[in-house]
This record gives C-alpha cells, structure tokens and sequence, in this order.
C-alpha cells in the first residue's frame, strides 16, 4: 500500500556549500568551504557535533602518524586533533610525546600520534569553531531529498522540529557517513556485505574514576580475518540504514550496556554510568561507488590526484595516498563525499571510516566544492594547490 503525497516545499535558504551530515567529515568539510569565502550551512541531525566520534562515544582519535615516526596527515587532520585536547589534555596516547619532541625521535617503539578527548568538550569547540567561521549549523535537521536536474543538485529538501523546507546550493557535500546525499541524486552506491555487529560503549565513573568502556567492538572485514578476533556480543549483524532494524539495534546496545553495568557493580559498588551513546554505533553502511575505488593493497601507490595522506590505524607501516576520485562520481558533478560514504572497497572501509581519514577527506571535499561554487568546476591543480597552501601533504614521497 502507498499514500501519495502531492507536496509544495518552500524554499527558505541558499549557501555556497551545503554540508549534509556534521560529524567529523561535515565539520572539516565546513571549516574548508567557510575559509575558500563561501556561504556554508551545516545540518546535522542530532543536537551536537561530532558524530560517532561525540554523540557515538568513540572517543579515540586514531593516530596521524604511519607507526614508523612519519606524520602522514595534516592540516584540519592535525587542527582538530589538538582541538579534541585544548581543554582536557588526556594522556592516554601518544600525543603529548609527539607535541614534546621532534617527529625525528619518534619510532616504531614509540607510542602513535594518538590521543583521547572528552567528547562533551570537542563537540563545543567544534561548533565554536564553525560559528566563528560564519557557518550556518542547522540542528535536528535531515536532509531527505536532493533535486538533481542536467547532473547538478540544485536545492536540497530538509525536515527539521516542525517543518519540511528547501535550500537551494551550488554545491553539496555529503558527509552522512550513509551516503543518503548519494541515494537522493541517484548516484551509484553500494553496501558494506557483511554488515555491522552490535556495540555499547559508554562512559562510567568510580573510585577509580572516569572510564570509557567499550562494550563490544566493529568487527574486522572478512579477508582480514585471521582467527583471533574477539567474539560479538551477539551473532546478529545489522546493514544499519533502516528505520526499523536501527531501532532494534540501539535497543540491544542500551540492554549490552545495561548488562555490562549490572556485571561490574557485582565486584565495585561504585561503578556508576554516566554516558551512553546517543547514536548508534554504526561503523560501515552504504558508501559512493565513485570514480575510483580505493583498496587496501595500494598502500604506497602514487596516485596523481591524490588530496593527502592516510595511515593504517591497525598496523604500523602503511601510508594511502587518497585520489581526488574517491571522493566523487561523475553523474552529479557538484555533489563531493567524505568520511566513511568516500569509495573505497570493504576491506579500505575499515581503514578509511576513522577520525583522521575522514578530516582528510572533508576538507578536500569541503575545498572542492567552494571551488565548484565559485566557477561551476573543479580544477585539480587548484585544489591540490590549495590543500598544499594549508599544509597538507599530497605525496609519500614528500613526507620528511
């Protein structure tokens, strides 16, 4: 059975750059675009920033460094690292070494340019950042249609707290980390195959004070598999991008942290939670099928359009040179991808859905489509001119 709905949508904004999505992709996303002089709105679902890195209690900002004492990324990568510790400096990870001393005293014996952050405070900063930049941040508000006309997106349709409303771009980044932008568009996409497993991290406070706890964890892909992954909380595995099944899934998450909570309160009476995610813990849904599909064997690889560097949270050595193509399909040429909906295959995914990779990717997409506002394309060398100008590294080989 269908309802059809006849809809007349008002159009109540326009920007420059319209960034759907404001996790960590959507805020470099924003940041780049804002500081190229365009008009930038920002919707974000949830009522903070951050995404699963704040509202998603993962909380670990994955190292910039390949393990063998080289910063691989840099510019808004590095910025919002040091802004995830500006005001709570954990010293968890490696990041106060790294601060301290030169990176030519670093190794593989010496811990990864890593650190912790409270989420609570990175969320802040992030949208203080963002408003001093002059960007619009639209809260509780969807993107859930893209008005694609001669391969161009040319309005977006969003729903907020009591209205249905349309903003009309010249340019689009779809930082949803579902690649919801994508599927509006008709842009090609696919799934992550075998799906997400169940998790519940959350945040409590005792005598021993305040500890994250990662109750469950993302499952690796399966031709990474080599026998000692740990057991899921659960054997369901969830595809993560509808209604219902994202619903029965944040359910089981409340009731794996509940267990957990009830479990340690048996031996410490002081244990107490004092955060659980507001989002679910999603790691890998549906992505772009873009120009380029990035893999895990091409470590190493020069690519001539690459935008920066990324490493491999996992294992120390590799370095990704992230072509300029992954991050956008020709059948709507002024929509640009960031984050973990870039294309890249499943194995790549795991890689390339942390912290770090997804600042990288936002701030080239952000870049690419003030570009794409300003002339109705995107010049390769401008862009890789531009993210030089800001201190990113393009190359391997260029690396100290």
């Amino acid at each position: 059975m269908m309802i059809q709905e006849t809809l007349s949508t008002p159009v109540k904004m326009e920007c420059d750059v319209l960034v759907a999505g404001g996790g960590i992709a959507g805020i470099s996303a924003a940041i780049a675009a804002a500081r190229e002089g365009k008009s930038v709105i920002l919707c974000e679902r949830m009522f903070m920033l951050g995404g699963l890195a704040t509202a998603g209690l993962v909380t670990v900002y994955l190292p910039l460094c390949d393990g063998y004492g080289r910063q691989v990324s840099f510019g808004i990568s590095e910025e919002l690292l040091r802004l995830s510790v500006a005001e709570s400096p954990i010293d968890s990870r490696g990041y106060h070494d790294w601060i301290a001393h030169p990176e030519s005293e670093h190794n593989e014996n010496t811990p990864r340019y890593a650190v912790d952050f409270n989420p609570h405070l990175f969320a802040i900063n992030t949208e203080k950042l963002l408003l001093s930049l002059g960007v619009k941040i639209l809260y509780g508000t969807t993107v859930v249609q893209a008005l694609a006309k001669n391969g161009l997106v040319e309005a977006v349709i969003c729903e907020g707290k009591a209205e249905r409303f349309a903003i009309r771009v010249k340019a689009v980044v779809d930082s949803t980390g579902d690649a919801d932008v994508a599927t509006f568009a008709d842009i090609p996409t696919a799934l992550f195959k075998q799906g997400n497993v169940l998790a519940g991290w959350y945040y409590s406070v005792s005598e021993q004070g305040y500890k994250l706890h990662m109750v469950g964890a993302c499952d690796v892909p399966d031709e990474d598999k080599n026998g000692t992954e740990g057991k899921p909380l659960i054997q369901r595995r969830f595809q993560s991008i509808e209604t219902v099944e994202l619903s029965e899934q944040t359910i089981l998450s409340h009731e794996a942290t509940h267990n957990h909570y009830l479990r340690m309160q048996k031996t410490d009476k002081t244990h107490e939670p004092v955060t659980i995610a507001s989002i679910p813990q999603v790691r890998m849904t549906r992505r772009v099928d873009g120009e380029y599909t990035l893999d895990t064997p091409e470590m190493h690889t020069f690519f001539a359009d690459s935008i920066g560097l990324v490493s491999n949270w996992k294992k120390r050595g590799p370095v990704y040179e992230v072509p300029f193509r992954t991050l956008y399909s020709d059948k709507v040429k002024n929509v640009f991808f960031a984050g973990r909906c870039t294309s890249c295959t499943d194995a790549m995914w795991d890689i390339m859905r942390v912290i770090p990779c997804c600042a990288v990717t936002g701030e080239a997409s952000g870049i690419a489509s003030a570009l794409f506002a300003e002339c109705g394309e995107v010049s390769l060398l401008t862009l890789q001119e531009k993210l030089q100008s800001r201190g990113v590294v393009l190359h391997e080989k260029d690396l100290k």
